[in-house]
């Protein structure tokens, strides 16, 4: 791929365009508000698969269950939005981390993604929303180099590059597969988590009023956010960033948030960037338009 087609597919979309989710749906509650977004918006985007993502914290034993646990939670969010018929759409992935950066993770998930973006045409590319550790897509990758020009992936992993250190949890849970994505040349939009999409934070009195009581779905997330938002938050004036909603976003209208072109940055195994401006370029989101895309996405979750 030459630098003038990469930087082609790192436009914007226009029209109705195909694309997979990748999603550690059990971690924390973002990643239910996403998927759902992503659902809600047919009218842009078509959804191909949905892809359980590795992921170790509190919530699971291990990456193994992680994965299981959010295929588990997929499910339960197309049952409270009452679309059964999406199941047959969901994949499990990665059950750990990427050994090195040669080896592939075997999963459906990784399989399925090669499949669908070998079935594109190069100028129809499927876009890849990622809101997890990258195994999944860095697996595939790893499986057929060839999927790199028919996909463009849309990564919310690692921080700013203002930030002191890279230590995000998509990032640093498979740096070896964050490595793969960045250095690859793939047409990458990255969301940084600290000083970018740290903006994008909703309150309990907020959801209240926009989503409770609108739907089964909308009660559900408002409870999650709540019980989250008090048991991490510093004070009872809490709020919760809703970090994972923002890589749908950047698909749907860009005046959700403002994005530049920067050399391909290079996640160190020491939690920090490096740096090389003779890198490919990638698509760098810097700033959120906050109330615009909560607008949006209030409207369309309680619809």
């Amino acid at each position: 791929m030459t630098e003038s087609e990469r930087l082609q597919k790192l436009q914007r979309p226009q029209g109705k365009i195909d694309v997979v989710i990748d999603t550690d749906t059990y971690n924390e509650v973002d990643d239910q508000y996403a998927l759902a977004y992503l659902i809600k918006s047919d009218d842009k985007l078509n959804l191909k698969a949905v892809y359980a993502a590795p992921f170790f914290n509190s919530n699971s034993a291990g990456p193994a269950d992680g994965m299981e646990r959010s295929y588990q939670e997929i499910t339960n969010v197309l049952e409270l939005m009452d679309r059964e018929d999406l199941k047959k759409l969901v994949h499990k992935g990665a059950d750990r981390y990427l050994p090195d950066e040669k080896q592939p993770v075997e999963s459906p998930a990784a399989r399925n993604l090669v499949e669908l973006a070998m079935e594109r045409d190069k100028d129809h590319p499927l876009y890849v929303v990622a809101i997890a550790a990258i195994t999944n897509v860095a697996s595939a990758i790893l499986m057929e180099p060839a999927i790199i020009d028919r996909i463009v992936v849309v990564w919310l992993g690692g921080h700013s590059f203002e930030w002191p250190d890279t230590k995000e949890f998509n990032m640093y849970q498979d740096v070896a597969a964050a490595r793969i994505v960045f250095g690859c040349g793939v047409p990458l939009v990255q969301l940084p988590c600290m000083g970018v999409v740290s903006e994008f934070a909703t309150t309990g009195p907020e959801l209240n009023y926009w989503l409770k009581g609108k739907n089964k779905l909308c009660d559900y997330l408002v409870s999650v956010t709540e019980r989250e938002g008090e048991a991490t938050g510093q004070s009872r004036c809490w709020s919760r960033i809703i970090w994972d909603v923002t890589a749908v976003g950047w698909l749907l209208d860009d005046r959700f948030m403002y994005d530049r072109l920067e050399h391909s940055p290079i996640p160190e195994y020491d939690d920090c960037y490096a740096f090389n401006k003779t890198r490919h370029f990638i698509k760098y989101v810097f700033w959120i338009n906050r109330d615009l895309l909560f607008e949006d996405l209030f409207k369309k979750l309680s619809s």
